[in-house]
């Protein structure tokens, strides 16, 4: 439902309103984890193979004398260890790289919860950043995004065999960029609203100027410390079945914060720097 602005009001957003790419990508998620579904349970297991992320994997590539050592290892501590050997072995394989991975592992999830909860962050944060980005510079930092969180938990997690999955990394991306411009004034989040402002097209924040908005600071700080926790001890506390890979989000989450400019329209206003 949409209301036209009144004489003297400001423009209002459609309820609802969700840019088509956004809702392209949720279908997107939504669509394979269905497609899973269907799927038997040995070629469910190869499609995980083929897509998800592994950075034992990688580590495989250039040095598998030691990421075989690692598994002996594994394997020595007990049973629970023998089956995470016999599983690693197996998402390892041969050590082909499959350098898609890198990409491709944000779209598979662990469940009907985990792509759920990502599609609505991705509609809460991703909306904004789309209408400011446009499709293509949307899609470009969506992929950017999941090419650094799989960076970020590679590099912490060199010799780990787990498969990662999830899109997380690509919808905290879109969370950091738009904490450069949703809690400024004017935007969807700011304290004020100018009569005729575009919500969407508010002055981005300069990377220097951060930390002096206590907004973003709080934000930033509970991103993290929640990123944190819920990834540390989210198996142990029982809130998960399998582990967290909390790096990968902070990985596209930095890509998204700290890239923002090369993404953001040229015509897109910025605050000067203090």
């Amino acid at each position: 439902m949409t209301f036209a602005p009144q004489a003297g009001q400001g423009r209002q957003e459609p309820m609802f309103n969700i840019p088509a790419i956004v809702v392209a990508i949720v279908c997107l998620l939504f669509a394979v984890e269905a497609l899973r579904g269907t799927l038997s349970a040995s070629n469910d297991l190869a499609l995980v193979k083929a897509l998800a992320f592994v950075p034992a994997r990688v580590t495989a590539w250039f040095a598998m004398d030691d990421v075989v050592e690692h598994l002996k290892a594994l394997a020595s501590t007990g049973e629970e260890g023998a089956r995470a050997a016999i599983a690693g072995s197996f998402f390892i394989g041969d050590g082909e790289l499959k350098p898609w991975t890198a990409l491709t592992y944000a779209a598979l999830h662990g469940g009907w919860a985990h792509v759920g909860v990502n599609s609505l962050w991705l509609i809460a944060f991703g909306s904004p950043v789309a209408r400011r980005f446009g499709v293509a510079r949307f899609l470009a930092l969506f992929a950017i995004c999941a090419l650094a969180g799989a960076f970020a938990h590679f590099v912490t997690n060199m010799y780990d065999a787990t498969p990662v999955v999830g899109a997380s990394a690509s919808v905290s991306g879109a969370m950091g960029a738009a904490t450069r411009f949703v809690f400024q004034p004017g935007a969807a989040l700011g304290q004020t609203m100018a009569p005729t402002a575009d919500p969407h097209a508010a002055p981005a924040l300069p990377l220097s100027r951060l930390v002096s908005d206590r907004r973003v600071t709080a934000f930033l700080i509970v991103w993290f410390v929640m990123n944190f926790v819920f990834g540390s001890f989210a198996a142990p506390l029982g809130l998960s079945d399998a582990p967290i890979a909390w790096e990968a989000h902070v990985g596209g989450f930095l890509a998204g914060l700290l890239l923002f400019a090369l993404f953001d329209p040229d015509r897109a206003p910025r605050l000067p720097d203090a």
